[in-house]
C-alpha cells in the first residue's frame, strides 16, 4: 500500500472532536485543548485511551496531576469549542476568559456548553517513541449535561477538518 493510500485510509475513520481539560497538581493552573484520537479500551475497569501530543501543554499538566477530563460537545455547540483550538504557546490567556466549572471528582474544568463529560485518573502513559504518547485513564465519574445521541456528537467532519494520516 502506498503512503498516500495509508494516509487516505486513516482519514476515513470517524474521529470525534472533543476537549481535553487538565489541571496542575496544586490546581492553580488549568487548561483546555481540542483533540480527537480517543477510544474506550476496557469495560472493567472502564478505561479510555487518548493519543496525546508530547509537546502540548496539557501533557505536562496531566503527567504531574494524574487527572484529566474529556468534554463532549453536540454539533450545535461547535463554536464554543473553537476558542480552544490554539495551544497555550499561541494563546496563553485562553483560560482567563473560558467559562467552566471544576469537575466534582478530579477537579478539572468542565467547559460551558459541553453536552457531557468524563472524569479520569491516569493509569499509564505509554511512550511510543513518536510525536504522541498514549494516555490511558480510568473513568471515575461522568455526567450528561445536555440531551443527545451519538449522531449529535461533534466530529471533525462536522467542522470540515482532518487530523489523521
Amino acid at each position: 500500500m502506498s503512503e498516500n493510500a495509508i494516509k487516505e485510509t486513516l482519514k476515513r475513520f470517524p474521529y470525534g472532536f472533543y476537549s481535553l481539560t487538565s489541571r496542575s497538581s496544586a490546581g492553580d493552573d488549568v487548561n483546555a485543548m481540542v483533540f480527537n484520537w480517543f477510544s474506550q479500551v476496557a469495560f472493567s475497569p472502564r478505561l479510555v485511551a487518548i493519543g496525546l501530543q508530547k509537546s502540548c501543554y496539557s501533557h505536562g499538566l496531566i503527567a504531574a496531576s494524574g487527572v484529566f477530563a474529556v468534554n463532549v460537545f453536540n454539533q450545535e455547540d461547535k463554536e464554543a469549542l473553537m476558542s480552544f483550538t490554539k495551544g497555550r504557546s499561541k494563546n496563553p490567556d485562553k483560560m482567563k476568559t473560558a467559562e467552566f466549572e471544576l469537575s466534582p471528582e478530579v477537579g478539572c474544568p468542565i467547559l460551558k456548553d459541553a453536552a457531557a463529560y468524563l472524569e479520569c485518573k491516569v493509569v499509564q502513559f505509554v511512550d511510543l517513541d513518536a510525536d504522541h504518547d498514549i494516555l490511558v485513564g480510568e473513568v471515575v465519574n461522568g455526567g450528561v449535561i445536555k440531551p443527545g445521541a451519538v449522531e449529535d456528537t461533534l466530529t471533525l467532519p462536522d467542522i470540515g477538518w482532518s487530523y489523521a494520516g
